[in-house]
């Protein structure tokens, strides 16, 4: 079915229209608005969106670890003439991570599934190079997510954890340490006059000596 929008559609109209077109539910949080949709129905919503409804600029694609609830696949979309722009996103279950490439349709998304695969281990069926993008040969892991142990956390206490300076015999410290680089205040500037003493006077400039 085809969905109508006005071409300087604004952004909500353009997700509820698309979340009509693909199944979906729209929704406005903290950013742009963002339309829900099923894995099924993940590159009929890419498609829709660039033919239908103008937002033909992809702009990027990554994925959220959701812990037992799965992974979501997001991906923002703009319309280039109008700026309009909203989020498509979808979920993937935890034990069978897989999702339809949008390479079919944004050419431009291969970068990022390889590296939303890399570090998330969402698998892009379709895409014809899953291969490694930033991580050195022979890693092992999905460096982003939140089961993910991270070997300096592990070795060695959070280096937030103590004021700098202090050891672990250390009581708390009162008052912070300024960091490397800034003057402490009660040494330099100006200094406000106290106990009714007037600031002294500035010395005058010697006057220039006259040219012979």
């Amino acid at each position: 079915m085809s969905t109508s929008v006005p071409a300087q559609g604004s952004a909500q109209s353009l997700a509820q229209a698309l979340a009509e077109r693909a199944g979906g539910t729209a929704s406005e949080g903290f950013g742009p608005w963002t339309v829900d949709v099923p894995p099924d129905a993940w590159v009929d919503a890419l498609t829709a969106a660039r033919d239908e409804l103008g937002l033909r600029f992809f702009d990027w694609l990554s994925a959220v670890d959701e812990l037992e609830d799965g992974f979501s696949v997001v991906c923002h979309l703009a319309d280039p003439d109008t700026h309009a722009h909203l989020v498509l996103r979808t979920r993937v279950p935890a034990d069978a991570p897989v999702l339809a490439t949008a390479t079919t349709v944004f050419r431009g998304a291969a970068w990022h599934e390889r590296e939303t695969y890399e570090m998330f281990g969402v698998e892009f069926a379709g895409h014809d190079g899953l291969r490694p993008l930033l991580l050195p040969e022979g890693f092992e892991g999905r460096p982003l997510r939140k089961d993910f142990v991270l070997a300096a956390r592990a070795a060695k206490p959070w280096p937030g954890a103590k004021e700098p300076g202090e050891s672990e015999g250390d009581r708390p410290a009162r008052r912070r340490m300024l960091p490397p680089g800034v003057p402490d205040p009660t040494v330099w500037g100006p200094r406000p006059a106290r106990g009714g003493d007037a600031a002294p006077e500035p010395e005058p400039e010697p006057e220039p000596e006259p040219r012979s």
